[in-house]
């Protein structure tokens, strides 16, 4: 399950983002920085709208969405990375997370103090990286030592040795490390690393209800930076979504017509994150139930079915088959068996995004 946890400086809406994510979560929100100190951790559903289709072809009694988990972690400051605003730990809280929403302030509200003073979204963002970077190399550089020590014994240990010199020196001009590319093989000597600027992350620019269909300069400011990096930006209102979440569904949607926009931006930085990491479903369906599955792309039919039960990996014969759209289109399985869009595939099956499927296996 994907873990993606929400970072930035105090007081630029994490926590609000947060309840508002988690709908009814109830982590402390307050004016004062370190106002989190241990890290909320909520349950989402990942919105996907071919659920309600699928469970009406099949009749299903239940619908069981796909699910990632958001953490709330404390706000970070200038020194995090020597301790500074008790940074070791939650920098420690960092490292758990698969990945980052960066969380920047891009509003101004005289009631809300910013702990540097003023809103300034591009200084904001240099001080969290640089504290992930600092963080990085301080653990790189003790590890490649150990890793030339360990060399004598373990050849894999090359690996590592090579994706530390190429980003140690990155580190050094202050770069995150998912900017320095590497092979396979050295991702692989890394992994266990967990280094902080590694992780993918999503800019989340928090804005005023006012600024949220249009964005604004500071929102360009950290798009300019997103895109210099390869990284997404989504623009989003933490006071509006914890607004929505009191509103029911025909209201929610009249009340984002109104500011302009078709969709809340929770609902984007949901598949945002979602996808961060290379993830897509597929689905089973019956009259029991429809459920998304959550996998990661690339994956093979009985890996796919390892994620249901690790049974079903192990004793895999097949799996019946079907396109999503292609069951939607003609209305049902039998259908759709008719029309041979119903395949059954082996082994060496790789799942595509929305494919419909039924596993035969050996107990």
């Amino acid at each position: 399950m994907l873990r993606a946890g929400n970072v930035g400086l105090p007081n630029v809406g994490k926590t609000t983002l947060f309840n508002a994510v988690v709908a009814n979560a109830q982590a402390q929100a307050a004016n004062f920085p370190f106002c989190t100190i241990e890290p909320n951790v909520g349950m989402v559903t990942v919105p996907d709208p071919r659920l309600e289709v699928l469970a009406k072809i099949s009749g299903s009694e239940a619908i069981l969405p796909a699910r990632m988990e958001f953490v709330d972690i404390a706000g970070l400051v200038k020194g995090a990375s020597t301790g500074e605003g008790l940074g070791n730990q939650f920098l420690a809280n960092i490292r758990e997370v698969d990945a980052i929403v960066h969380v920047v302030r891009c509003f101004e509200n005289d009631d809300i103090i910013h702990v540097a003073g003023s809103v300034d979204p591009v200084r904001d963002i240099e001080i969290i990286n640089l504290e992930l970077v600092l963080s990085d190399l301080f653990q790189a550089e003790r590890r490649i030592e150990r890793a030339r020590k360990d060399l004598k014994t373990k050849k894999e240990a090359q690996h590592e040795i090579d994706a530390l010199e190429k980003i140690i020196p990155a580190l050094n001009d202050g770069k995150s490390a998912r900017l320095v590319p590497l092979t396979e093989d050295e991702e692989h000597g890394i992994r266990g690393l967990g280094l902080l600027s590694k992780k993918p992350i999503i800019y989340a620019a928090n804005v005023s209800e006012d600024d949220l269909a249009t964005g604004n300069d500071w929102v360009r400011q950290v798009e300019k930076i997103a895109a210099a990096e390869g990284s997404q930006t989504i623009t989003i209102s933490a006071q509006v979504e914890s607004e929505l979440v009191e509103l029911s569904d025909e209201d929610r949607q009249d009340f984002l017509e109104s500011l302009g926009v078709k969709e809340g931006g929770l609902q984007s930085l949901i598949r945002a994150s979602f996808s961060l990491l290379g993830l897509q479903t597929y689905f089973t369906t019956g009259p029991k139930e429809t459920r998304a599955w959550t996998i990661t792309k690339g994956m093979t039919a009985p890996q796919a079915a390892g994620v249901i039960h690790s049974d079903f990996e192990r004793g895999f014969i097949r799996a019946e088959t079907v396109a999503y759209n292609d069951l939607v289109t003609h209305g049902s399985m039998n259908a759709a068996k008719e029309k041979g869009l119903v395949r059954s595939e082996g082994k060496e099956y790789v799942v595509q995004e929305g494919d419909v499927m039924l596993f035969r296996f050996n107990v």
